[in-house]
């Protein structure tokens, strides 16, 4: 899970214009078009999608569901569309989307501010079919920070002041693309689903991992929290496939280690795992290859 909703600041990094950008025309493209990678790419995601929309409901404790694969597909496409064109050698996993970051904008991490003014995503969010009253889905002009989400793309965009830098060798995704919250609102992380139901949810999530990883060629997994990492390892070891795994520590404040400088930490396990090489502006051939 990127966050908790206790992992949040009140306003976003910087201040809320009041406006969602107009797509511009070089950004529009067909998503039906599934001859180049990022059409692959999100086939891929329509496919997981609708596998998930047929399993049945979640019980206690999950209350609601938000897929914002569903919702909030245009922004989500945006993305991909802009920085999912070319194979990435790295790919850094999260676990599943906060209330605060994918399910407000699609991109996971998607802190609200780095999302709209930084990676100049665009496109309309709707509502999910049951929204939770404390958790309700604003979009792009969601005026909320997340903390996770701002702290991984402003380090990205501390290293990497051109978003394009970064995407030329690595993306960002998610191993679950759902959100379950309680009904107090607290998010629920999938090891607190019931059993029977986070094993086919899990399988699911697995079987579309493996999928990604070989559709964009990468060569190492960055799991971003433990649970991601052991859960990449498991299941890219499972579909036979040779990927490095590793792990970088969680920018959640709910991580002790974050708190003490997460940024540098981040910075230095980067470096220890080769990425870092791959940023700068005549990026190397490090990093899992």
């Amino acid at each position: 899970m990127e966050e908790s909703a206790a992992e949040t600041v009140g306003t976003a990094t910087e201040p809320v214009t009041g406006t969602v950008p107009v797509a511009e025309e070089e950004e529009e493209e067909d998503d039906n078009d599934d001859d180049d990678l990022a059409g692959r790419f999100l086939q891929l995601e329509r496919e997981q999608s609708a596998l998930l929309q047929a399993l049945p409901p979640f019980g206690e404790p999950v209350s609601h569901v938000y897929h914002p694969l569903d919702y909030a597909w245009e922004p989500h496409c945006d993305f991909v569309r802009r920085y999912c064109r070319t194979p990435k050698r790295v790919l850094f996993l999260g676990m599943n989307p906060g209330p605060f970051g994918m399910a407000q904008t699609g991109v996971p991490f998607g802190e609200v501010w780095h999302v709209r003014e930084w990676l100049r995503v665009v496109g309309g969010v709707k509502k999910p079919p049951s929204e939770h009253p404390k958790r309700p889905v604003l979009g792009l002009t969601c005026r909320r920070a997340e903390v996770s989400g701002a702290r991984f793309w402003g380090l990205v965009r501390a290293l990497c002041p051109d978003p394009h830098l970064f995407f030329r060798h690595c993306f960002v995704h998610n191993h679950c693309p759902l959100l379950f919250l309680a009904s107090s609102g607290r998010n629920l992380p999938p090891t607190e689903l019931p059993p029977a139901q986070r094993d086919l949810l899990m399988g699911l999530c697995d079987r579309a991992l493996t999928r990604t990883v070989g559709l964009l060629g990468v060569g190492l997994v960055v799991g971003v929290g433990r649970y991601a990492e052991r859960r990449a390892r498991r299941a890219l070891a499972a579909a036979g496939l040779t990927v490095r795994v590793e792990g970088l520590p969680h920018p959640s404040p709910r991580n002790p280690r974050a708190n003490r400088g997460w940024e540098e930490l981040a910075k230095a396990r980067l470096g220890e795992l080769g990425v870092l090489e791959l940023l700068e502006e005549k990026g190397g051939t490090a990093a899992g290859r």
